[in-house]
C-alpha cells in the first residue's frame, strides 16, 4: 500500500522538529524522529490504513527533515529536492514565526496523548467542503473543535437556557427561527457553535455554556469557513452589509 500524502499536521510536527535539532541529527536512529514518527501514526486523520502499518516510520521523518533542508535558504547543503508543493507552503509560512509552529505542534501532541479523545476524533468524518477548508493549525485540531461542538448533553443544556430566556431559539447571528419556519419540525432545533478560537484550544480542557453560540445551518458553515478570523460579531455585521 503506498503511503498517503503528509497533511498539514504532519508537516506541522516534522518542521517543528526540523527547527529544534542538528542537520546531522536528522537520522533515523534519532530518538526526537523516533518520537515524532509515534506521534504521527497516532494521528486521526487519514482514513484509510493498514493495522500494525507505520507508515510515518523513522526512515519517512528522516526524508521529510532533508527534503527541507533543499527549501531551506539558510540551509548551507543540498538536501533531498523531492519536497511536496505542501511542504514548501508550509516551511515559508512558518519561516519567521517558530513560536506559532511550535504552538500549534503542542496543541497537536498534547490531543492525540489522550488516547480516549483521539478515537473520538478519529470517528469524526469529513464531507467534501471539508476537505478543502485551509485551517492553519490543520485537521487535528478542527476535528477537536468539531468533538466540542457535538458535546450533546451541553448542547441540549445551552439550548434549555436560551429558549427560558428569550423564549425562542433563534441564531444569534441572523435571527433565523426554525420553529417559526417549519413548525414543529423544526422545533428545538439550532446548532452549537464553539466559538474559543482553535489556536486556545487545549484537547484535556473542558467546554463550558459560554463557550458556545447558538446558530443556524447556514451561519454555522460560514464560520466554519474562516475558523481562525471569523467571529460572531464579524458575520453579523456581513449580513447587516449586504
Amino acid at each position: 500500500m503506498k503511503p498517503p500524502k503528509w497533511h498539514r499536521d504532519e508537516i506541522i510536527l516534522a518542521l517543528d522538529l526540523y527547527h529544534s535539532i542538528e542537520p546531522r541529527e536528522m537520522d533515523s536512529k534519532n530518538p526526537k524522529v523516533i518520537e515524532i514518527s509515534e506521534i504521527l501514526n497516532r494521528l486521526p486523520i487519514h482514513k484509510e490504513r493498514i493495522d500494525n502499518l507505520k507508515f510515518r516510520n523513522p526512515n519517512g521523518v528522516s526524508m521529510k527533515l532533508n527534503n527541507f533542508k533543499a527549501i531551506d535558504p539558510e540551509y548551507d547543503g543540498k538536501g533531498m529536492d523531492r519536497y511536496s508543493k505542501l511542504d514548501e507552503e508550509v516551511f515559508f509560512e512558518f519561516q519567521n514565526n517558530n513560536e506559532r509552529l511550535k504552538q500549534i505542534a503542542e496543541q497537536i501532541k498534547k490531543t492525540v496523548s489522550n488516547s480516549e479523545l483521539n478515537k473520538s476524533l478519529y470517528r469524526i468524518g469529513e464531507d467534501d467542503e471539508e476537505e478543502q477548508l485551509k485551517v492553519k493549525e490543520g485537521k487535528v485540531i478542527y476535528k477537536l473543535h468539531k468533538h466540542r461542538e457535538r458535546n450533546s448533553k451541553l448542547n441540549k443544556k445551552k439550548k434549555e437556557n436560551y429558549l427560558k430566556k428569550h423564549g425562542k431559539l433563534d441564531c444569534e447571528i441572523c435571527g433565523f427561527d426554525f420553529y417559526e419556519v417549519y413548525g414543529e419540525l423544526g422545533k428545538g432545533f439550532m446548532e452549537c457553535h464553539h466559538k474559543t478560537p482553535l489556536s486556545e484550544i487545549e484537547g484535556e480542557s473542558s467546554t463550558s455554556m459560554n463557550d458556545l453560540a447558538l446558530v443556524c445551518a447556514n451561519c454555522h458553515r460560514m464560520l466554519h469557513r474562516e475558523l481562525d478570523t471569523l467571529s460572531l460579531e464579524e458575520l453579523k455585521r456581513i449580513i447587516k452589509q449586504r
